[in-house]
């Protein structure tokens, strides 16, 4: 296994460990959250031994193997036998065997390995990578970031994969779903330490929430008993007859270990700017067509009408012509037949992937607000840019040095500069860190306006869609109903008919719907009631958490007016209060636990009927 003790490091000025200590024990999977240059990258490198602690031991038991999934798919073979036979090492080179055995279980066939690697889709193309590692036979898998660039459908094959992965894991994502859905236990970077429990994404933050508020109390009570030493031995230390008490006071206040300040850093908070409009309908799009060429349409005939405070999600696999929808429903490019009516009233903004090129290098992040509104004040420019993480002297930073991510806030400085009622996003996430994408997530769903978004986040398609236009085989289809309702009524195609064996016979198409139908209802009707406690659960836990947000509030108060016995009976209640938000957490974590158990067997035989 893995252990690390006393781990630190340091890059320049910035300290980002300090004795750090972590043990990996067999099992686990485990989500490592923090804001972006906390140090996880850096942690997963130096288990990797791509860099070095500045002091600490790290000690890997003998024979563990340790694999990591590259971002960027690089292939060098030209068929895929001997693509994933480049990780055969020199004992067993010629073991063709054991790597067919591994890309058969992930899904490829017999026809399909003298096929060249680029050839297949990404999803395809992830399998490869992950045989490669699998070869090697690992007991952990370090995840860097592995659904960047991932499509919803390679996405979803993904997590599945590796939730029945037989090893440990440790992932960095982004996508809050996705980890939640993968991992045993959650672990963060918490003021250069690492803070591990079981459960998920939501147990870690309220644990850490409830762990700073309590660090928080014992430092006011720590402060106001030091304002009482410091102010005794300055009354004491100059009389002859309590000098030596002042001087024994002097000595508990340099053994007291003090409390440092929570550094609880910055956070992205923001909305966007809506602009009053009497219009019901915002967009209206009839039988709009586009292709490069006419005779190769990348969709045909789409329709639908977007009224105000609707948003529309566009989904589907890589490279069939979401963004270029996208860039035609916002008249960047024109489409070859059909029609694209605004409302008078409709003011829009648009956040594309290509719109990071369009940032001017030279200027600054105050140059490129002033540029989408100048109008604005220097105070509100500030104020936006305060917004985005670029609090004074960073406002002045230039676009040159800016990472990825902090260019996508400048992005949404921009949108946000203006008033608008449409929002058109593409892969607004993209490069964002969990906490600026839950402010987004927040902000789009606060918005009164409408918005149409490309998105591959099955949480936040959950969260903001109401409508959806889905890219399948055949162009784009437009669907009435959320994300969830997609799923359930029609799914992806791709997923359903996924053969791993082809020998076996296809059934009739006609039965097989009606027996998903009858598999999807049979699901349904175990899992509804488990879903209504679940919510129920939520709605419990979150009442419970809002009182104990106010009697800690209040233990606080009578801490400091030395009322003993109202602290007690309040101390009590206070227990006794967390310790049943801890067993409603127990009892909606066995029922999540048990509606995904029915899911995965339901998922099953919807497979077999491939």
């Amino acid at each position: 296994m893995i252990q690390l003790t006393n781990i630190s490091k340091n890059f320049s000025s910035q300290e980002l460990f300090n004795n750090l200590n972590f043990k990996m024990n067999p099992g686990n999977k485990i989500g490592l959250v923090g804001r972006n240059g906390s140090g996880k990258s850096t942690l997963f490198k130096m288990i990797l031994n791509e860099e070095t602690p500045d002091s600490g031991d790290i000690i890997i038991s003998k024979n563990y193997k340790i694999s990591t999934l590259k971002q960027h798919l690089v292939f060098s073979e030209k068929t895929l036998r001997e693509e994933a036979s480049l990780a055969l090492n020199d004992e067993m080179k010629y073991d063709t065997y054991r790597v067919e055995k591994i890309l058969f279980g992930l899904g490829f066939v017999q026809d399909d390995l003298e096929k060249n690697p680029l050839s297949f889709s990404g999803g395809y193309q992830i399998r490869i990578n992950l045989a490669k590692l699998l070869v090697t036979e690992p007991n952990l898998l370090l995840l860097d970031e592995p659904t960047n660039y991932l499509d919803i459908l390679s996405l979803r094959w993904l997590k599945t994969f590796l939730r029945s992965f037989r090893g440990e894991i440790i992932l960095i994502t982004h996508d809050r779903n996705f980890m939640d859905a993968i991992t045993t236990h959650t672990m963060g970077i918490v003021r250069k330490q690492l803070e591990i429990i079981p459960g998920d994404t939501s147990k870690f933050y309220a644990q850490l929430s409830a762990n700073d508020l309590l660090h928080t109390k014992q430092k006011i009570a720590q402060d106001k008993k030091v304002k009482e030493l410091e102010d005794f031995i300055a009354k004491n230390k100059a009389r002859a007859s309590t000098a030596s008490l002042a001087q024994s006071k002097v000595k508990q206040l340099q053994k007291m270990q003090r409390l440092d300040s929570l550094d609880l850093g910055s956070a992205l908070e923001f909305n966007f700017n809506y602009k009053e409009t009497p219009a019901k309908v915002l967009l209206d799009a009839k039988n709009v067509s586009f292709g490069y060429t006419p005779d190769s349409l990348l969709f045909k005939d789409i329709t639908f009408t977007l009224h105000k405070g609707e948003c529309l999600g566009i989904i589907g696999k890589n490279g069939k012509g979401k963004s270029t929808l996208l860039n035609t429903l916002a008249k960047e490019l024109q489409a070859l037949s059909g029609e694209i009516n605004y409302h008078t009233s409709t003011s829009f903004a648009h956040f594309g992937q290509t719109n990071i090129a369009h940032l001017n290098d030279k200027n600054t992040i105050m140059d490129e607000i002033y540029l989408a509104n100048p109008k604005l004040s220097e105070a509100k420019v500030r104020s936006i840019c305060g917004g985005m993480m670029f609090s004074s002297d960073l406002a002045k930073k230039k676009i040159s040095l800016l990472s990825g991510g902090e260019k996508s806030r400048v992005m949404l400085a921009q949108i946000i500069a203006q008033n608008v009622n449409l929002l058109f996003l593409d892969e607004p996430t993209n490069h964002l860190d969990m906490d600026s994408i839950e402010a987004l997530s927040s902000a789009i769903e606060a918005f009164d306006g409408s918005v149409i978004i490309v998105t591959h986040s099955e949480e936040l398609l959950r969260r903001v869609c109401d409508r959806l236009i889905i890219f399948v085989k055949n162009g784009a289809e437009y669907f009435d109903g959320g994300y969830d309702d997609f799923l359930n009524k029609i799914g992806w195609e791709e997923e359903i008919q996924e053969e791993r064996f082809k020998a076996n016979p296809k059934s009739n198409t006609k039965e097989n719907k009606k027996l998903k139908s009858e598999i999807l209802r049979n699901r349904n009707k175990l899992t509804s009631p488990l879903k209504k406690k679940v919510q129920k659960l939520e709605s419990q836990i979150m009442q419970t958490e809002e009182l104990l947000e106010s009697q800690h509030k209040e233990l606080i108060s009578v801490s400091n007016s030395g009322d003993s016995a109202a602290l007690i009976v309040l101390s009590k209640l206070v227990a006794h209060n967390e310790e049943e938000v801890e067993d409603l957490f127990g009892v909606f974590e066995e029922l999540s636990m048990e509606i995904e158990k029915i899911d995965a067997e339901y998922a099953q035989k919807i497979e077999l009927l491939s």
